[in-house]
């Protein structure tokens, strides 16, 4: 059973900056895809970022682009959230996950991924 264990999470100023990891107990390289969500209190879990395992491809939400950079380091099987010019918009409990079969579809639908790790708090303060 595959598992996701996320790192980094912490309380940073508006315009901060932090880096949140999650490591996976299978090669990464296994998988399709893997992507990032958040849930803010009384809030909807929302898709953050994605990415393809194996060709790198990146998608994002339209909240974080041009802020936030999702990566993977297939040799560490460690993907990555970059996050810049944090706002206290990004609020939230922010999750790792996965996907094992081909995806198809919004890569923003958290019904498409089968592997969650039990996520990382962020706060941002104004």
């Amino acid at each position: 059973q595959l598992q996701l264990v996320e790192s980094g999470g912490g309380s940073v100023q508006t315009g901060g900056s932090l880096r949140l990891s999650c490591a996976a107990s299978t090669y990464t390289y296994s998988l399709y895809y893997m992507g990032w969500f958040r849930q803010a209190p009384g809030k909807e879990r929302e898709g953050v970022a994605a990415i393809l395992t194996r060709i790198s491809s990146t998608a994002y939400a339209d909240s974080v682009k041009g802020r936030f950079t999702i990566s993977l380091d297939n040799a560490k099987n460690i993907l990555y959230l970059q996050m810049n010019s944090l706002e206290p918009e990004d609020t939230a409990m922010y999750y790792c996950a996965a996907g094992n079969t081909p995806l198809y579809g919004d890569w923003r639908d958290q019904y498409r991924y089968n592997y969650w790790g039990q996520g990382t708090q962020v706060t941002v303060s104004s």
